[in-house]
């Protein structure tokens, strides 16, 4: 098939999965990783990588829009410093070193894994979460080493971790518009450090006649990351005008849906 047809492929994801991850407050990569599996195969790039790729390429994808949530909640004071800084030193070596347990995974152990992990988001999506406080929150030890396994999943799956982030955050007791800053502060170094990760642990993989650099697809990554930037701010403002709960059901689907799709087109 033509290659432009494929580009443009990629920018009507980025658009998709945009605007959904600002309507939700999601990273997009979940979704992100069997949409590239599923195109990357259709065109014949990545063979028998073509998870690696499709996960590498995600998070690379990420480095752009956590960057720019990251700046917004700083300006509005919306971040827990100290947490974010103790958490990330944490993130940045879990998530590093989950790359390299990644590029030796056999590409259907991963399709497996990120199948079933995104199984639970969809079950978070459905279920109410109701939050009290915690008398006795983790302390610095208990943080970086929960930082550290947020960091090691996200790699795994590709996600900028904020489904795991925010959750936590507010079990130990952090305000829930200071979770969502602080997440979106601790998602730019997974992503950054993932991205690095997947680049050094594919080098054997690189293919700049087909604009293949490590284990990331170069015109996926520069179409789909701006495509989604634009849409991600218009999902922000819809976001007012829909429920938040029948948002999340329909996320939820969604994810069960990418999760058989990503799960039986590697199987099979």
């Amino acid at each position: 098939m033509n290659e432009y047809l494929f580009i443009s492929y990629y920018i009507a994801a980025g658009l998709g999965i945009g605007l959904l991850a600002g309507l939700v407050g999601v990273g997009g990569g979940g979704m992100a990783v069997p949409i590239f599996t599923f195109l990357f195969t259709k065109q014949g790039i990545g063979h028998n990588d073509v998870v690696h790729l499709a996960l590498g390429t995600s998070m690379a994808a990420m480095i752009f829009t956590t960057f720019g949530s990251m700046k917004a909640h700083l300006r509005k004071g919306n971040v827990d410093t100290k947490m974010a800084i103790r958490m990330s030193v944490a993130v940045l070596v879990g998530t590093f070193l989950a790359t390299f347990i990644a590029s030796y995974l056999n590409g259907v152990y991963l399709a497996g894994f990120f199948s079933l992990f995104m199984l639970y988001v969809a079950f978070k999506m459905f279920r109410q979460k109701e939050y009290h406080y915690n008398e006795n929150p983790q302390g610095p030890l208990g943080n970086i080493f929960t930082g550290f396994s947020i960091g090691s999943v996200s790699a795994l799956v590709s996600i900028s971790g904020a489904g795991l982030t925010i959750p936590y955050l507010v079990q130990q007791n952090v305000e829930i518009k200071r979770a969502i800053g602080t997440s979106a502060a601790i998602g730019f170094p997974i992503a950054l450090s993932g991205t690095f990760g997947y680049l050094i642990n594919g080098l054997h993989n690189t293919d700049m006649s087909n604009m293949v650099l490590g284990y990331i697809y170069l015109p996926a990554l520069i179409t789909f990351s701006i495509s989604s930037y634009l849409t991600t701010r218009v999902g922000v403002r819809l976001a007012y005008y829909f429920p938040s709960e029948t948002l999340k059901k329909f996320i939820g689907i969604l994810c069960v849906l990418l999760s058989a799709k990503m799960f039986f087109q590697v199987i099979g």
